[in-house]
Order: C-alpha cells, then sequence, then structure tokens
C-alpha cells in the first residue's frame, strides 16, 4: 500500500483513494468503490477526510462527487498545518524549561513544589475533588501509591467529565488495563499513545499536578496554577490527545470484543509476550490473531492497523 503522504498525516488507504480521483479529476464514491475494490461507505468516509486535509472538494448537488485540489498547492497548504503544530511544540519545550527553573528555585507564585508520595496523594485527591467540569490527564508508570483511583469514580458520577491518555507500559502492570475498562464504562474517555515520558492532571484548565521526575525514591512534584506555563501544559495535552488511539470503541464496532481487545494493544506498542499475556493467549495464538487482523484490515503492519482502525471507526 502507497505510503508516501503519511508523514503529512494521510494514511496509506486514504491515499490510494486522492491517487484514484487525481487519476479521474472527479469522481463519485460508488465509482471509485468498483475500482479499489471497497465499499462506497468506506471510500466516502475517506473522501471527507481528504476533503478535511483540503486535498479534495466535493462538488455541487445531490449527488456525492469530488473534485482533486491541484496537489502541489494543497500539499503545501497541509504542510504549513502540520509545521504550525511542530512549532506549538517547540513552544512547549520553551514553557517546560520555566518549569524546570522553577523547581530549581523551590517555588514561584505559579509553581508550588511538593515532596513524598503522602503530598503527591493528597493533592491528586485534592485537585479531583476540586474539578467541577473536566480531568485530563497523561498517565504511565511508575506509581508512587496505587494504581487504582476510586475518587474519578465519584467524580464521574457527579458530571466531571474525564479525558485520560495512558502510555503502553502502564497496560503492562498488573490490574491497570482491568481499572480502565471499569472506568470506561463509567464515562472516561481514553486513549493511548506511545512514548509519553511525562505524567500530569489537569482540572478544570485551572490547576495542574505534574510529578517532576519517575524516581520514586525522590518524589516531588509541581502544583501549577493559571499561567503560561499551565496554558503550555494544556497545548501539550491537547497534541497528544489528537494523536493519540482511542480505548474505547463506537457501538457499531464491527469487530468482536477479543479482536478489538488485541487491536487495541497491538496498536498500543506492547510487545508480543505483554499481549499475550494480557489476553492469556499463547504466543502463537496471539500472532496467528494478529494475522488475521492484519489481513482484515489490509495493514501490512501494526502501525498501519491502528491508522486504519482509527480513521474507519473501529477504535
Amino acid at each position: 500500500m502507497i505510503t508516501e503522504l503519511t508523514a503529512a498525516g494521510i494514511d496509506p488507504f486514504d491515499e490510494c483513494v486522492y491517487r484514484a480521483v487525481l487519476a479521474r479529476h472527479t469522481a463519485r464514491p460508488v465509482e471509485l468503490a468498483a475500482e479499489l475494490g471497497h465499499s462506497a461507505e468506506r471510500i466516502g468516509r475517506a473522501l471527507d477526510r481528504l476533503r478535511d486535509h483540503g486535498l479534495v472538494g466535493r462538488l455541487a448537488g445531490s449527488r456525492r462527487r469530488y473534485a482533486a485540489i491541484e496537489p502541489r498547492a494543497a500539499m503545501e497548504a497541509l504542510i504549513r498545518a502540520r509545521t504550525v503544530e511542530l512549532d506549538r511544540v517547540r513552544s512547549a519545550a520553551t514553557e517546560l524549561s520555566l518549569l524546570f527553573n522553577a523547581a530549581q528555585e523551590g517555588a514561584t507564585d505559579d509553581v508550588e513544589i511538593t515532596t513524598g508520595s503522602e503530598a503527591l496523594g493528597r493533592w491528586f485527591v485534592r485537585l479531583q475533588q476540586e474539578a467541577r467540569k473536566e480531568v485530563i490527564a497523561l498517565d504511565r508508570p511508575p506509581y508512587a501509591l496505587t494504581t487504582s483511583n476510586p475518587v474519578e469514580t465519584a467524580a464521574l458520577a457527579r458530571g466531571v467529565e474525564y479525558r485520560s491518555i495512558y502510555a503502553p507500559e502502564a497496560l503492562q502492570w498488573p490490574g491497570v488495563l482491568g481499572d480502565i475498562r471499569e472506568l470506561i464504562g463509567h464515562g472516561e474517555q481514553a486513549r493511548v499513545l506511545p512514548g509519553l515520558r511525562v505524567k500530569i492532571a489537569i482540572a478544570d484548565r485551572r490547576l495542574a499536578l505534574m510529578p517532576l521526575s519517575l524516581d520514586l525514591t525522590d518524589v516531588r512534584a509541581a502544583v501549577i496554577r493559571p499561567s503560561t506555563l499551565l496554558d503550555a501544559l494544556i497545548d501539550y495535552w491537547e497534541m497528544c490527545w489528537r494523536q493519540a488511539t482511542p480505548l474505547d470503541a463506537p457501538a457499531a464496532d464491527p469487530l468482536d470484543e477479543e479482536d478489538r481487545q488485541l487491536l487495541i494493544l497491538l496498536v498500543s506498542g506492547l510487545k508480543d509476550e505483554a499481549i499475550a499475556r494480557q489476553l492469556g493467549l499463547s504466543i502463537r495464538t496471539m500472532r496467528r490473531r494478529m494475522s488475521r487482523l492484519l489481513d482484515l484490515l489490509g495493514a501490512a503492519n501494526r502501525f498501519q492497523a491502528g491508522v486504519i482502525a482509527a480513521r474507519s471507526g473501529w477504535l
């Protein structure tokens, strides 16, 4: 499958559809479905995503027909949009350096440093209890106290929205995946993103709690109040949320529950041994099921499977 536009945020299947539109100049989903061997519904969703990226436009009329935008101009706009996102990351790095400097000095009006596992735990409970609208978080091991969070269940019950992004390493800790499934059942929106290097919880976008080290022998955390630093951390969380893969699936999920759990673990970045252990399968059985899922998705590897599944609404 063609993957030349992946770096610009276009998944391989959408790129194939885009190239087919370019060859025709204009096309309807049903026409491309016959050519590419996929359903008109799936082709239509791909065309809508391409339209969102500015690569095709929908023509007027009751029948869905799309026209390709001149590629050079369309790609330049797409590249500029991606550059803006990377510039935001660079800005976040600058703001995070302020946090580092504040930690060295001890405290400022906007940043308070707390030490010890118990103090960190008290602040985490307080942050959630005082939340009125939402709690957003980046979550990864190690855990200073416990992996469970009973305070969240109570907060969800009173209407607080939770959106959490988990590192794949969290899913390997005993009981964590089960805890996440239970929280999703209570209303948490959960996603997974490889490469998370920090932990953070933010309440109502006005108060953040961020451990300054993952070393449990020296537990220190920053309590961050409204400031440009807090704004930068929120921007960083938003960027991570856009890139993360959902852990909860829509009701119309075409996969059965076992296949969906396997797909979630596959795209989370876990190793084969960890996936097999989580699902209670042998390595051989897990790999056989993984191969069948990749064939079902038309994906050559796990990364493509995650992109295709997320864009198709399977995750």
